[in-house]
């Protein structure tokens, strides 16, 4: 089904297929305080977890910090921003909850909404299904690892298994849970020797051949798992890199991946004949220049579009990796960029939201807002409206 008929359900982190695109009229480019406001509302505690919205609400993850340590959900409407339940799924110790990145929180990682199930995912602190109307916990996965600044990563579903990374300080870990049950279905290592086995990759289900692929990256590796059992089909070999968090993009039997920190990578690798180790036969392009840490990119027809962390913009050629051009927005960046037809929404860790035209000719710049705020979530969007969460808030935008 085309994103355009779906543009009013945003059941997971990126959109409905996960690659942070969408085709919606109207969208408004004036956003923040004072300008398109339909509502705003303050969300309580600290999260970087994006909204998420589906038969008239919108859901989201937070941290709230008192006595104790309340891993919440809550659910507001859509039309009016109106509260309609919370939920407190986890109380961890702090000694549980462990030091976390001065750029993480303790509720990063995007729910997934299935049918009228909330799947709630707080990486090495639990995971959850609760009802989308009323709040109530139908089931609760506890099985901790020792984790390396937070948590973040978010899970996908597939043929009733959720999957999700636990890629902690001592394993690379991926896991599969029956979605009904909450039951651990499935846990696969990694094995990967590297130095630093922590990342916080988002899996994206891919259709390879005509079989559904969890593709999901690890530190040092990329690889393509089977739903049912976590049986690992093919593999590549993805060098030092680590911390990886950048979500996969798909687009005709190429997946394009991200290696994560210290140098880092973007990879374009066929799909077609995956078998074992493609490290060398089936990586088709490899590009190394400015290449995002951290927040996830995009892809439109024949172009790639990136927006490094230090605010370094620029623009690939999909078939061959040559940038076509760069540009310095001069901020940081943390949240994935949003295409919108041919807009580009990057959201900054200073508070501003920048929204450019962009072509592989070049980009230019639309509009500059001032939220006041950081943000690191990405927003929903749909027909003349866009949803935004800030550090404190969450806001709907429109035309009234």
């Amino acid at each position: 089904m085309s994103w355009a008929l779906r543009a009013e359900e945003w059941p997971q982190v990126r959109g409905p297929e996960g690659q942070g695109v969408v085709k919606a009229k109207d969208v408004p480019v004036e956003i923040g305080p004072g300008k398109n406001v339909l509502w705003e509302v303050e969300v309580p505690g600290e999260g970087w977890s994006s909204p998420v919205m589906k038969d008239g609400v919108i859901v989201v993850a937070t941290a709230v910090k008192k006595e104790t340590i309340d891993l919440q959900v809550r659910a507001y409407e859509v039309e009016t921003g109106k509260p309609l339940w919370t939920q407190t799924v986890f109380q961890p110790t702090e000694e549980e909850a462990g030091h976390i990145h001065q750029k993480n929180s303790l509720a990063s990682s995007t729910p997934l909404l299935e049918g009228d199930v909330v799947y709630a995912h707080f990486g090495h602190m639990g995971t959850a299904a609760l009802d989308l109307k009323s709040g109530e916990v139908k089931w609760k996965f506890h099985k901790t690892y020792a984790a390396m600044h937070g948590n973040g990563g978010s899970p996908v579903l597939i043929d009733g298994v959720l999957i999700f990374s636990a890629d902690g300080k001592d394993e690379g870990l991926l896991r599969g849970l029956d979605a009904k049950t909450g039951k651990l279905k499935w846990e696969k290592n990694r094995k990967m020797e590297v130095a630093r086995k922590f990342s916080f990759g988002t899996p994206l289900v891919v259709d390879s051949g005509g079989e559904k692929v969890v593709v999901s990256q690890g530190s040092g590796m990329v690889g393509g798992y089977r739903p049912a059992d976590g049986e690992l089909i093919w593999w590549v070999d993805c060098g030092d890199g680590f911390s990886v968090v950048p979500m996969p993009l798909h687009h005709d039997g190429i997946v394009y991946v991200a290696s994560g920190f210290m140098v880092p990578k973007l990879l374009a690798i066929r799909l077609k004949g995956a078998k074992g180790n493609v490290t060398k036969s089936h990586v088709k392009w490899t590009a190394k220049k400015d290449i995002p840490k951290t927040p996830s990119f995009v892809l439109s027809g024949t172009e790639l579009y990136l927006v490094e962390d230090t605010g370094r913009m620029s623009c690939l050629d999909r078939e061959t990796g040559e940038r076509l051009w760069r540009e310095q927005l001069l901020r940081k960046v943390s949240a994935s960029v949003t295409l919108v037809n041919d807009r580009l929404y990057t959201f900054s860790e200073e508070g501003e939201a920048f929204v450019h035209q962009v072509s592989r000719e070049g980009m230019k710049e639309l509009a500059m807002n001032e939220f006041g705020e950081p943000i690191f979530a990405s927003p929903i969007v749909w027909d003349g409206n866009l949803v935004v969460r800030s550090k404190t808030k969450l806001w709907r935008f429109g035309k009234k």
